[in-house]
């Protein structure tokens, strides 16, 4: 079959910038429904009566569903095409977190939630698959590092703006907040057909499952766990080590702190995308760094703990956006989707099962700061594999 050339020749410079705003509008939504959830929580659990469980399951359900719904991501990449799949992922986030506002009780709730998380799962893989097909290849890195850093920033919105800003515009109704969170959704998904780009079913069918006889795919997927699971965990058990600590009071200013750290990450990522990403020796200080700073939250107390979370929150960051990038760059366009998908599932995974092992731990012996060694735990167990990597391009297979 012949090479449809037409799909793959780069743009013109003067069309970056489109794809550039493009970029970052998908990666905002990448974490707005998931980090909306948190400040909601009180109001949707006063009006649908909800225990403690099920109010954290807001959060960690759709986490969850990050890798459950990697896979098919994948197939769907290698069916219709990354810019298709985008467009249908955010259709299906769409779908369960505008649902979300509009349930009865609280079984209709998770399932939104979990058809939400499915939608931003699918979504994961296809940005990275998207790249290649929109951008020529010294602009990989840069690329990733726009939807990154929408990513985050998407993570500050959601959970920074909701209550101070549009809850009051709505009158506090949480319904509301969730619609108007949500349907906007879909003009960027309209919008991604705006670039005349990629706009035909890719050429051939190729694999979708993840490559195991490929060390990349669980190496780099263990390290998105070490990244992953010290991030959420720490979030989910920052007001647990407060109150323990007698500075609960402090949570506020902790949280602000910890999750706007990710943001100036992705902005230190902005301007270095180009020189550090495909640098092993940078992943390895980075990892050591996350790991030193979430150590220290075990030791310290006060504005030094929220100091030592605060460090760990942005050089994380900056770990996750490196890892992130590596697919486009390591591998062919054909097989960027299939990398990706396998590096999220076992990230995920690991990013929800680690914080929720440590949880256990601490409930049997009462002290909530056990839970964070779990995670201090595993990563020690998988940094050496950040020494381990193999960052030099593989050769594209031909795609005829």
């Amino acid at each position: 079959m012949a090479i449809d050339h037409a799909a793959h020749t780069p743009p013109p410079p003067a069309k970056l910038l489109p794809v550039a705003v493009l970029l970052w509008l998908a990666g905002v939504y990448l974490r707005i429904p998931v980090l909306v959830a948190p400040p909601l929580a009180p109001f949707i659990s006063d009006e649908l009566g909800l225990t403690q469980a099920l109010t954290g399951a807001l959060t960690t359900l759709p986490i969850l569903m990050l890798a459950v719904g990697a896979m098919p991501g994948s197939l769907a990449i290698s069916r219709i095409g990354p810019r298709n799949t985008l467009a249908l992922a955010m259709l299906i986030m769409v779908i369960g977190s505008a649902g979300r506002g509009l349930v009865p009780d609280t079984a209709t709730l998770m399932v939104a939630s979990a058809v939400m998380g499915f939608g931003v799962a699918m979504m994961q893989p296809a940005l990275p698959a998207l790249l290649p097909r929109w951008l020529e290849p010294h602009h990989l890195a840069i690329g990733s590092a726009i939807y990154m850093n929408g990513m985050l920033m998407g993570e500050f919105i959601g959970a920074g703006i909701t209550l101070p800003v549009l809850m009051p515009l709505l009158e506090n109704s949480w319904r509301a907040a969730l619609l108007a969170w949500s349907l906007p959704a879909l003009l960027v998904a309209a919008a991604l057909f705006l670039p005349k780009r990629d706009l035909a079913r890719p050429v051939r069918r190729g694999a979708w499952l993840p490559d195991w006889q490929n060390p990349l795919t669980l190496r780099i997927g263990l390290l998105l766990g070490l990244s992953g699971s010290m991030f959420f965990g720490l979030n989910a058990y920052m007001g647990n080590l407060l109150e323990q600590q007698g500075n609960i009071t402090m949570l506020s200013e902790a949280l602000f702190w910890y999750n706007i750290a990710q943001v100036f990450a992705s902005l230190v990522m902005l301007k270095m995308a180009r020189r550090w990403v495909g640098r092993r020796t940078l992943i390895v200080i980075m990892a050591t760094l996350s790991l030193l700073g979430t150590t220290g939250t075990v030791f310290l107390e006060g504005w030094w703990f929220i100091a030592s979370a605060t460090f760990m929150s942005f050089v994380a960051g900056i770990l996750l956006i490196l890892l992130v990038a590596l697919p486009p760059l390591l591998v062919s366009s054909a097989e960027t989707g299939r990398l990706s998908a396998g590096t999220f599932l076992v990230g995920y995974t690991l990013a929800f099962s680690v914080p929720m092992l440590g949880g256990l731990i601490a409930d049997h012996t009462g002290d909530t700061r056990h839970a964070v060694m779990v995670m201090v735990g595993y990563a020690l167990l998988v940094l050496p594999l950040a020494f381990t990597l193999d960052l030099k391009r593989k050769k594209d297979q031909p795609e005829s």
